[in-house]
């Protein structure tokens, strides 16, 4: 049985400076906790209701009733099961983005499209994923969530991304940078790229004035019917198969 302090403690986590205050994150989904679980990711602690029929094996483990989970889970929706985990904000390392692909987020504010986003350069096996610190926190519930799975095995950092860009980009010379643009050249016509940074802008904003004058070229997706824009994730999942193509 929880105390009210816990419950309070697990709330409080949905918060960014709580999270950093006390070096933990949340987890919630048996699907994400069950996968996890079983890669022996290192959880702290597990809660959750008697519907849950997972294993929690040697974490430590906590019942709670379905009203109390309620109240601790950050969804309209609880899941029957929640882990807490150790929280650790990894530094970007300027030399090592001139080895593969990496993506990069530019003011990506919603928290779901960063989840997916991490998703999809899991799926496509980049690298690292770098933020600007004005994107979603890697470690909100509904990034975490949203990733399924994805940030635990997707090395990610945030750092201002002007002055990242370019020491990435003195460490490596000819190290392309690569904005999404509407008016860039066209993805497909550009071979399979080993190393790169891709650049990927907020829906609405698009790429900031600072990253803009840091890109080495621009490329864009296409467009043969009417719509305005793409969804940030949506772009990048078309750029990250053009890029792996072969």
């Amino acid at each position: 049985m929880a105390t009210r302090a816990e419950l309070q403690d697990l709330r409080d986590l949905r918060e960014r400076r709580h999270r950093d205050a006390t070096g933990r994150f949340t987890v919630e989904g048996e699907k994400v906790v069950g996968e996890l679980l079983a890669a022996r990711h290192p959880f702290l602690a597990l809660y959750a209701t008697p519907e849950w029929r997972g294993d929690p094996g040697a974490v430590p483990f906590h019942r709670l009733s379905s009203e109390e989970m309620a109240r601790v889970s950050h969804f309209p929706t609880p899941s029957p099961v929640l882990a807490v985990a150790p929280l650790h904000r990894a530094a970007f390392d300027p030399a090592a983005a001139g080895r593969g692909l990496t993506l990069v987020l530019d003011g990506v504010q919603d928290p779901g499209n960063v989840g997916t986003l991490l998703r999809i350069a899991d799926w496509f096996g980049l690298e690292r994923v770098l933020l600007s610190p004005d994107s979603a926190d890697l470690f909100h519930p509904k990034v975490v969530h949203a990733s399924m799975g994805s940030f635990a095995r997707v090395r990610a950092a945030s750092a201002p991304l002007a002055p990242a860009l370019a020491a990435a980009a003195a460490a490596t010379p000819g190290l392309p940078v690569l904005g999404c643009d509407l008016g860039g050249t066209s993805i497909h016509a550009l071979p399979p790229l080993p190393d790169a940074l891709i650049v990927i802008g907020a829906e609405g904003r698009g790429l900031s004035p600072e990253v803009r004058a840091a890109l080495t070229g621009r490329v864009t997706i296409p467009r043969h019917g009417h719509a305005e824009s793409l969804n940030a994730a949506v772009a990048a999942g078309i750029v990250c198969a053009a890029l792996r193509r072969g």
